[in-house]
Order: C-alpha cells, then structure tokens, then sequence
C-alpha cells in the first residue's frame, strides 16, 4: 500500500510480503496502492464547478452555525439525543461503509449490516456503493490524479472541494475498472442503493427532528437545527478531516514515504480513524489501528458485535509484523 522502496533482510522482506497478502484472503486487493499507476503528461483538465453542491454546503453550514446559536436553548435531552444520533451515523461511515465495505476487514452479520446500512443512510455521505468504491479508489491511487480527495492538491480540497467540482477524469475512469462484485452481492447494499434518497430524508432529517419534538416537547425548531442539520455537518467534518488533517498533519510511524498521519484529535472526532499512516500502511486491519480500544470507539463497537455473535472475522496484524514494519520504513517517531 506504500509508495516505498523495499530493502533490508530477506525474512523481514517476506514477513510484509505474507501481510500484503492477506488481501487475496479478503477476496479483494483493490485497496492496496498501485504503483503502476502515472499521471497523464500535459495540462489538468479545466476545473468545473458544482453550483448546486456549492449552494447546498453553503446553506447547510450557515444552519449548523445557527444550530450552535441554539443550543443553550434546546433542553439537555435534545443535546443528548443528537450526541447519540452523532454516534450512529458515525457508526454507519466508520464501522460500516468504511471498515466493512470498504475493506472487507471483518464479516457482519445480516442484522448488524442492516443497521449499518440505516446508520449511513444517516450519515448521508452517499450510498455505501458509491461510497466505498470511491475509499479503494483513494486508497488504490492515493494523492495521485486518480484520487478523489487528492491531499496535494491543498487542505481545503482535500476536505470539502473535492465536493464541489466535478471529478477528475481518472478518478471516473479508475473507478470503473474496480472490481466491486462483492458490494453487487450484497444485497443490503443495494437495497440501500435503490432506496437511498427516501432512507436519507428518513433517517438523517425526520427521525432526528421527530424524536425530541414527539417525545419530550422540544421545539421544532432546536429539533431540526440541533440533532439534525448541526449533528450532520459535525460528521461531514469529522470524516473529511480524516482525507485532510490526517493526511498533513501528524507523524508516520509506520511509513514515512507516504502522507497519511498520526492525528489524535482526527482520531477522537472520528471515533478511531485518525490512525492514518497506520490504516495506509495495513488498510486490511479492522482496528485501523495497532492500539486496540485506545481513542477508538468503532474498534470497540466491533469488538463489541463479536462479542454477541453479531460480527466475526476480525482481520489484525500481527505485532512481529508491525514491529518490522515501523523499523523498515517509519519515521522513527515509534521510539520517542
């Protein structure tokens, strides 16, 4: 998965090549970086703005910022009630669209991975298909033309920009040539594709917004702009900044040749995927993380599910492998 040069002994050598490997065992590679892979000679193609996107974030911002005007007014209940629809919907991206579809990292079962499904639909960050082959395309061609979230291309967009314009051809057509037979397969996932826009208005703003005005008496309006509309674009962010903070700032522990961080505070908003030089170097790893449970509330949540034989198949590496690893191509900063 890293843009690196290889060298050092050969039983250490063969201990990454047997970890890269567990790829084939998932029954997919396309999240490991290809380094094929060259950008197009000449001039980008001409930046085209999404107005609509533009608009919508814009909007969505301003109500979130209005959202905080309101919360010493809203009742604690309320605040409580989108701190928890927050967790779900994070849940839905992290645990969900992320660790699972994306990464095959760990097996769920068919109640667990409905509920993910409705948890991103909450989430609303696009369906789990499109959302999880856009992340392996990232992966697979990460900060190169071919990426959508391309981190060299400046903070801002990598963490909303990307949005906001249309995509760069190569990342259209590197997507197309994935193999993505086993989202077509599973059908919760297309379920969840056919019906996405009508879960979304569902599940991000009517169930938010119904609950607190329903059962305690909350205004209509702290109900829409707090658990809602501010609850949404506090995800949104969390998870963009895992494409932007944690690919610039940060150390790299594990592969200094590659942007992806270290970021503790991405990693306590998005509930365990700060850990980003770590998740680039060993994207199969359902922890995302060599830490266990430490910052990591999704880790937990699947550990969790395993618990109760919800969930199974916990893919890890092993600590001989990280420790080779970190001595061969990290930074250093493991030591300190």
């Amino acid at each position: 998965t890293a843009r690196v040069t290889r060298n050092g002994g050969a039983g250490m050598e063969k201990a990454l090549s047997n970890q890269e490997d567990l790829g084939g065992d998932r029954g997919m590679t396309d999240d490991i970086f290809d380094e094929s892979y060259s950008e197009k000679e000449g001039p980008k193609p001409a930046r085209r703005y999404v107005w609509r996107n533009i608009v919508l974030m814009s909007l969505l911002h301003f109500g979130a910022l209005y959202g905080l005007w309101l919360i010493p007014a809203a009742k604690p209940v309320t605040l409580v009630w989108g701190f928890l629809c927050f967790l779900l919907s994070a849940l839905g991206i992290t645990a969900g669209a992320h660790r699972i579809w994306s990464h095959r990292s760990y097996k769920a079962s068919l109640p667990l991975r409905i509920f993910l499904a409705i948890a991103n639909s909450m989430a609303f960050q696009n369906d789990i298909y499109e959302w999880a082959r856009d992340h392996r395309v990232h992966h697979k061609f990460s900060e190169t033309d071919a990426d959508p979230h391309n981190a060299t291309r400046g903070f801002f967009f990598s963490h909303v920009g990307w949005l906001l314009v249309r995509k760069h051809p190569d990342v259209i057509e590197k997507g197309r040539k994935l193999d993505l037979a086993d989202l077509k397969a599973d059908k919760v996932v297309m379920f969840q594709r056919r019906f996405y826009k009508l879960s979304v208005v569902a599940m991000c703003f009517l169930f938010p917004t119904l609950v607190p005005w329903c059962f305690w008496g909350e205004s209509l309006r702290n109900s829409f702009f707090l658990p809602a509309i501010l609850r949404y674009v506090l995800v949104l962010n969390a998870t963009w900044l895992v494409n932007s903070a944690a690919h610039m700032f940060g150390n790299r522990p594990y592969d200094r040749n590659i942007n992806p961080r270290e970021n503790r505070l991405v990693t306590f908003g998005a509930l365990g995927e700060g850990f980003h030089n770590y998740h680039h170097t060993f994207p199969y790893d359902y922890s995302t993380s060599e830490f266990g449970w430490h910052y990591n509330f999704t880790t937990a949540f699947i550990d969790l599910m395993c618990l109760v034989g919800l969930a199974s198949d916990r893919k890890k590496v092993s600590k001989e492998a990280i420790l080779a690893r970190k001595t061969r191509t990290g930074d250093g900063s493991h030591n300190g």
